[in-house]
């Protein structure tokens, strides 16, 4: 067995493994110089420990031996990228009373030491992890992760526990103990329900004390249920899944179709339904629908991160100290990590996108778009230029795929991505036409968007074009029947005669856009 690493304190790069009921999870992620992380690889294995035992008491021999095997893959994994590994286990080897044979075993034939930990901490940690994937640093938010064995249920804000509770609702457990025969009990489904709500009533009482200003959810069981929503409603399955919305109305359509299928003996056959979830999902959706009705959620939002996520993040806190590492603003700083990364001359995308927003709201009386288009506007112009590691020829469409298909993105929704990806590919050249597929699969509050922070955008690269910052900024004037755009130089003698000749030259997607003609104001006095 090859000598394990211990040296967390001193690496960069680290492996964080959730050794979960149904499922072992690896990330091998590195610290970036923003204060976030870069993932570098993901591997999942389903190994079932919770398959053991009706009540979870005892882990079988042949779920300990696919739990080793994995840990021992994950570890190589781990070893061939440099990092130290971390592993936490929840509750299948929480519960079990010989879970000292799985521990025993990880650590002398897979080189792994397992930490077990409680259903308290796994929240906190999944809470730490979910931070890093959505926007939500300032808000308070339920969270609810739906494991095999246990539902970790959460509220907090600003990165503080402020209630939580593990309950015994995992979707291998009320599986075993309501759908384990081969056909469905007339009254299994009545049961399940009850069960889930009156184990559910106690932190009802705790979320409506203190409040929810939003619901996340961050397990594969909600991602699950999310595709066959999708699904069953005919629509695309999403690239990515994080910030995508979940109601209650879909939950309760997919517990209706799941049910059905089941009685039916159709279940493998749901459009977009993992095989290896197909026993355990009616559960996992049961428990699901009961945390939207008792808890009173109206809609969810997908996180994906989650505890493996957390662990690494709390790994990294515990070396480098402090209680957050920068949970602010998760979204704008992987874009500035991505910007630092693939781009040459990152100080004049940072001054476009200052030009550029302070164009966004000069002209907001023409546009009509809010903040959250104007943080779109920003990634967009920071990123235009990270198709140049490709090529400089048609480096604006590189753009677009490389923002695309980038894994360093984190907080956006996979439309946002697609939105910021198009505001970077329509910077230069070609303005948005119904002959580009991406462009023609928008809809019209998106095109908007696109179009007009892509307009803007364009006009922002020309105020710099000598890459001088010779110019601060605009003073925009709404003369009704135009707009007049008058540069402000960054000192008296500054010459901005390339400026207002590129601007002049790259202002005709904006004004088509507002249906008004911009001028460029001379510098004369």
């Amino acid at each position: 067995m090859p000598e394990r690493s211990d040296s967390i304190e001193s690496s960069g790069t680290l492996a964080a493994v959730d050794v979960g009921t149904n499922s072992v999870h690896l990330v091998v992620a590195r610290t970036t110089v923003g204060g976030g992380f870069e993932v570098v690889t993901r591997e999942k294995e389903m190994v079932r420990l919770g398959s053991g035992d009706a009540d979870m008491k005892l882990l079988s021999t042949e779920a300990v031996d696919r739990a080793v095997a994995a840990l021992e893959r994950f570890r190589r994994i781990a070893d061939s990228h440099g990092a130290p590994l971390r592993a936490v286990a929840t509750s299948a080897v929480r519960e079990a009373t010989n879970r000292d044979l799985l521990l025993e075993r990880a650590r002398t034939e897979a080189g792994v030491d397992i930490e077990v930990v409680s259903g308290t901490e796994e929240a906190r940690l999944i809470h730490l992890g979910v931070l890093q994937s959505l926007e939500l640093f300032d808000r308070r938010i339920l969270l609810c992760d739906i494991g095999g064995g246990s539902t970790e249920l959460l509220v907090g804000e600003r990165g503080e526990v402020i209630a939580s509770t593990s309950v015994k609702l995992g979707a291998v457990r009320l599986t075993t103990r309501f759908f384990g025969g081969a056909t469905l009990h007339p009254s299994a489904v009545s049961s399940c329900r009850r069960h889930v709500r009156s184990t559910l009533a106690a932190f009802a009482k705790m979320t409506r004390r203190n409040g929810f200003d939003v619901a996340v959810g961050s397990s594969g069981t909600i991602e699950q249920v999310l595709r066959l929503a999708r699904g069953l409603a005919g629509e695309e399955p999403l690239r990515s899944l994080n910030g995508a919305a979940l109601s209650r109305k879909q939950v309760r359509r997919v517990v209706e179709a799941l049910v059905a299928a089941r009685r039916e003996g159709t279940t493998a056959t749901l459009v977009d339904l993992d095989s290896k979830r197909e026993d355990i999902i009616l559960a996992g959706a049961l428990v699901l629908e009961g945390v939207f009705e008792v808890l009173g959620i109206k809609e969810m939002v997908v996180s994906e991160y989650a505890l493996r996520e957390g662990v690494f993040l709390d790994t990294v806190q515990r070396r480098e100290g402090g209680p957050h590492l920068h949970l602010r603003d998760v979204a704008r700083r992987s874009v500035l990590d991505m910007v630092a990364r693939t781009d040459e001359d990152p100080s004049h995308a940072q001054h476009v996108a200052h030009l550029a927003l302070g164009l966004f709201d000069a002209t907001a009386s023409r546009h009509g778009l809010g903040a959250d288009a104007r943080d779109l506007l920003e990634a967009g112009s920071l990123l235009a230029n990270v198709g140049l590691t490709i090529s400089h020829s048609r480096h604006h469409q590189h753009s677009y795929y490389v923002i695309r298909n980038t894994d360093r993105l984190v907080g956006f929704t996979d439309s946002e991505i697609e939105t910021v990806a198009l505001i970077a590919r329509y910077h230069r050249k070609s303005v948005p036409k119904e002959t580009h597929p991406e462009w023609a699969a928008l809809g019209e509050d998106d095109r908007w968007t696109v179009r007009v922070a892509a307009g803007i955008l364009r006009i922002a690269i020309g105020m710099d074009r000598s890459r001088s910052r010779s110019v601060t900024g605009a003073a925009v004037t709404d003369e009704g029947d135009r707009l007049v755009l008058e540069l402000l130089p960054s000192s008296a003698d500054a010459d901005l005669s390339l400026e207002r000749w590129a601007v002049g030259e790259r202002s005709s997607l904006l004004a088509d856009s507002l249906g008004v003609p911009i001028v460029v104001a001379d510098g004369d006095p």
